[in-house]
């Protein structure tokens, strides 16, 4: 980029950055663009790097877009990347560093310029600059070449046709965030894009029977989670015998801007986060993030959304229904390990709630695995938590645990898992618990944070649901977990009093005074009322399922039988009631009978003696409490603000200027 340039500062003279910008055309064919991508650098890892660059290059910028109408360098220089990508896979397979070295710098250097171009134009204007071309005279009134799908198409040929090396690591990065950056328009408008030009590209003509392909590589991209080589590693070196005629030309050109600046310092090292993470796996899977998620074309469905809808396994040799024209086959037991190894970050679990919610294949497959702790845990840990996480995080574990919830198989399955030792959980020492009454633990621990923090009816609705599910199949609960329960209970019933006796000193003072509007106490007791229900129905239904699996449960009903006297007679509970009513009248009377000063291991024994004594015909049968997640309408609204909210946060992320967004408040990430 310049033999001149060592420092940031000096960018905006850089010689070849300002011919590159300025109002001379320069042909595909000229020797200018050896020169210009002649460069090594460190490549930006965050976006306060790539903010200093943008920063010190404003000039060019738009010295290029006021120029490029007339030059078409904008153009010229996409012409001379798209002709050395042609021999990308060949250079791959022959060590070609020169060559691939020169290709990636072009493609930084466009990605660069797109996206500041994106950022301060309509896809529209954006479209035009990619068809201008030198004006020469007599050339008014040609067609000019519209390089954008070409570009598009190149790039997913990128991706999914180079070898994933040392060498071609970085240019395969910078191929998956220029598409991103090519899809970025959706930032900067505050509705949800449904006709773009780039979406269009991409979801017809010719970029379209690599979608399966293009949405396999980036899952195992995220699958094989390839760390970035070491520095220089993609770099072209010299070589022992001195390199020749090219290399000589090569450094001659190469010793300015980027061998001199590093973004991150000279001989600085990265942080360890850094030396950890894969940007090519979290690059990828923010692009396979994006791709899902846009909207459908009026006449064609999204392929990407239907390429992950319907791949299999690798091992599963039926065939695929019809029509399936963006089917795949990938290798469930790697994706489900990195699933299970990524869960920390929100993207990957925003793609396992996908992949649950709209691949049944894969919903399927994980409900069959024998080792399902491996992904539940993670889950609960984000839930355990919340205080931490963002409330969309938060949600996607809630829903996928609800989803999973909704298979009898799981639900029976978690209380046969027994973990010792859970590190995490600070409230009490969990020397050994199931992983069924782990689940409970941890869920009614949220239902409990979102009642004194939060207060949002969608996470109290859907963590309910997911003990509902689990109810009947409750089997040998930890008695810390039984002991929750009613906890949980007793913090409703304390709540459904304190507004009770609210709403009547309200009512009585209001009945000597003509102040303002009453507050709406009627509908906070409804709203509390339909909670305790809840909790009621969850109660009975692992009575009337599993009364004797689960002693624990009947010794903290008993230990706190108190509780349900008020709401005996209530007519919103009287129903529900009869046979928690009849449990606890039953067992009390057994322990009466037993004599005073009994141990717990005695009131236990006689809890399981009572459990088979008492006739199963005694207690009323309910309609099977079943819950099933449904999807919002128009669940675009919610998930490509929130996705776009991941890219733009990410640890890999492209530098945006805050103040250029619309399609999100900067509060809302």
């Amino acid at each position: 980029m310049g033999a001149n340039s060592s420092s940031i500062c000096e960018l905006p003279e850089n010689e070849y950055l300002k011919r590159l910008s300025g109002a001379e055309a320069v042909s595909e064919n000229d020797p200018f663009w050896n020169q210009l991508l002649s460069f090594s650098f460190t490549a930006p890892t965050s976006s306060a790097e790539l903010k200093l660059l943008e920063e010190a290059t404003i000039s060019i910028f738009k010295s290029l877009v006021e120029n490029n109408p007339r030059t078409g360098n904008l153009g010229a220089l996409i012409k001379v990347f798209l002709s050395r990508t042609k021999e990308l896979k060949i250079s791959a397979e022959c060590q070609n560093h020169l060559f691939i070295w020169q290709a990636h710098n072009a493609l930084f250097i466009i990605c660069c310029l797109l996206k500041v171009f994106i950022c301060q134009m309509s896809e529209e204007e954006l479209q035009l600059h990619f068809t201008y071309e030198e004006r020469k005279p007599g050339s008014y009134g040609v067609e000019c070449e519209d390089l954008t799908e070409e570009l598009l198409c190149c790039l997913i040929q990128l991706i999914v046709e180079i070898p994933l090396l040392d060498i071609t690591y970085s240019i395969s990065l910078e191929a998956v965030t220029t598409l991103v950056v090519f899809l970025s328009c959706q930032l900067f408008h505050k509705e949800i894009l449904r006709e773009s030009v780039i979406h269009k590209y991409l979801m017809r003509g010719r970029c379209l029977p690599y979608t399966s392909r293009l949405v396999k590589t980036l899952l195992y991209n995220f699958i094989r989670q390839e760390r970035s080589p070491p520095p220089g590693s993609h770099v072209f070196q010299q070589q022992t015998d001195g390199g020749g005629l090219l290399y000589g030309f090569a450094s001659g050109v190469a010793t300015g801007l980027w061998t001199v600046f590093t973004l991150g310092g000279v001989g600085s090292k990265p942080a360890p986060q850094q030396e950890q993470s894969s940007p090519l796996a979290n690059q990828s899977l923010l692009l396979l993030l994006v791709l899902a998620n846009l909207t459908d074309a009026p006449d064609t469905p999204n392929p990407y959304r239907q390429a992950i809808m319907s791949f299999k396994n690798t091992q599963d040799s039926t065939a695929f229904p019809s029509p399936s024209p963006h089917a795949f086959q990938i290798n469930f037991n790697s994706l489900y390990t990195a699933l299970c190894e990524q869960q920390k970050s929100d993207q990957a679990t925003l793609l396992l709630y996908i992949l649950l919610h709209q691949n049944s294949n894969v919903r399927t497959y994980m409900l069959a695995r024998t080792d399902m702790e491996n992904l539940v845990l993670p889950i609960l840990e984000i839930l355990y938590h919340v205080e931490e996480r963002n409330s969309h995080h938060v949600y996607m574990a809630l829903i996928i645990l609800l989803i999973l919830t909704e298979d009898d198989g799981f639900n029976r399955s978690i209380h046969e898992v027994v973990l010792k030792n859970i590190t995490w959980y600070s409230e009490r020492v969990l020397t050994e618990i199931s992983l069924g009454s782990l689940l409970i633990l941890v869920v009614i621990r949220t239902i409990q944070y979102n009642m004194t923090r939060t207060r949002d009816k969608y996470l109290h609705t859907n963590c309910l649901a997911a003990l509902a599910n689990m109810s009947a199949q409750f089997r040998s609960l930890h008695q810390y977990a039984a002991q929750r329960i009613i906890s949980l209970f007793s913090l409703l019933s304390k709540k459904h009093n304190k507004v009770l006796e609210q709403a009547t000193q309200t009512l009585r003072g209001s009945l000597s005074s003509d102040d303002s509007p009453l507050p709406d106490y009627a509908q906070d007791l409804n709203v509390i009322e339909e909670v305790i229900r809840m909790m009621l129905e969850i109660i009975n239904s692992c009575l009337t399922n599993s009364l004797h699996h689960n002693p624990n449960l009947v010794y903290a009903l008993l230990y706190k039988r108190d509780l349900f006297e008020q709401f005996r007679t209530h007519p919103s509970f009287q129903d529900i009631m009869q046979n928690i009513d009849l449990v606890i009248s039953f067992f009390s009377s057994r322990l009466e009978q037993a004599g005073a000063q009994l141990s717990v291991e005695r009131v236990l024994e006689i809890i399981k003696q009572g459990a088979v004594a008492l006739p199963k015909d005694r207690l009323r049968k309910f309609p099977e409490l079943k819950f099933k997640y449904v999807e919002e309408e128009q669940p675009e609204e919610f998930f490509i603000p929130y996705v776009w909210s991941l890219v733009y946060n990410s640890a890999v992320a492209l530098y945006w200027n805050p103040q250029d967004i619309q399609l999100f408040t900067m509060d809302s990430g």
